[in-house]
């Protein structure tokens, strides 16, 4: 049976170690689940598995009564899915918040060890995490720049003055203009423009919404692909 002070220990230290990753979440985006998510799941997790080891101890004496404690720990692994699917959020057709879904995934499971007593590996786990979270995120920026193409149509008019100009706008954003098709519709200066272009997420984003605030980009209809 576990004590009043080693309960209250497991907690804390669930919801120590998900505040950890929630600073390293928030600091990463405002809109991202942070700080006291990250500590509330951690926690709530360790909860959940303090209260099946030791919850029903009272009742295991009784005649015909059997509980597998690992249960618990099996539904928090799933519902906690429900959780992460409310980070996850689609933005100008751009998927977001997949990995701070992970991460609350994670946390979870965390505070499942820490709540089982088991603090090396919890605490090992969080190290993991944020060296995932933190450390490989300049190694993936410099790997896979260029992972994501997008392809892009504008309707436009006044396009002899226009494609220099989507030409100044790539490179301001850092992304690489791969193609550039045009097809003009006689008698008029409006055109249709398919261009794909190159770059990480934030820059990918960032040379559509100068391409869409133009005066003369009519519309703009982008889908990604994975190269």
């Amino acid at each position: 049976m576990l004590s009043t002070q080693e309960i209250l220990i497991r907690l804390l230290a669930a919801a120590l170690l998900g505040s950890v990753v929630g600073i390293e979440r928030e600091r990463r985006s405002a809109w991202a689940a942070g700080l006291r998510t990250h500590m509330l799941v951690c926690m709530g997790a360790a909860l959940f598995m303090v209260t099946s080891a030791v919850g029903f101890s009272d009742v295991l004496g009784g005649e015909h009564v059997m509980l597998d404690p690992s249960r618990v720990a099996a539904q928090v692994a799933s519902g906690i899915g429900f959780l992460g699917a409310g980070t996850i959020i689609l933005r100008r057709k751009i998927v977001h918040g997949l990995t701070t879904a992970a991460s609350i995934w994670s946390v979870a499971a965390v505070g499942l060890a820490v709540g089982g007593g088991l603090y090396v590996a919890a605490g090992g786990a969080t190290c993991i995490m944020i060296g995932i979270l933190a450390g490989v995120r300049p190694l993936e920026r410099r790997l896979f720049t260029h992972a994501k193409a997008q392809n892009i149509t504008l309707q436009v008019e006044y396009w002899s003055d226009l494609v220099p100009t989507l030409r100044t706008i790539c490179e301001r954003s850092g992304v690489n203009l791969e193609t550039l098709r045009l097809q003009t519709r006689a008698g008029t200066q409006e055109a249709t423009v398919q261009m794909t272009i190159a770059g990480s997420t934030v820059k990918l984003m960032s040379a559509m919404d100068g391409m869409r605030n133009h005066p003369n980009v009519k519309g703009l209809n982008a889908v990604l692909n994975q190269v």
